[in-house]
């Protein structure tokens, strides 16, 4: 049994040239690419948030009122 060392492959089926991921770096990041949403979607996606965040307002807004306000501690009465 003899053992040969061989250099980095070149043609079909292997990476022309670099054999330390380039290639399936560029790949991976084109597959990301074409999951992104589209335009019109993305505008729904920031309507959205926008709303969820809207309505977080409104909580913390009726919120605050309600510990704003001054709570009658009783009434005052006069004693003879």
């Amino acid at each position: 049994m003899t053992e040969t060392t061989e250099g980095p492959k070149t043609g079909a089926g292997t990476s022309q040239g670099c054999n330390y991921g380039c290639k399936g770096a560029a790949a991976l990041s084109g597959m990301l690419r074409m999951m992104m949403p589209s335009d019109s979607a993305r505008g729904h996606f920031k309507n959205g948030t926008v709303e969820i965040l809207k309505g977080f307002r409104d909580l913390l807004d009726q919120r605050i009122r309600t510990m704003s306000e001054a709570h009658a501690k009783g009434t005052k009465l006069n004693v003879e």
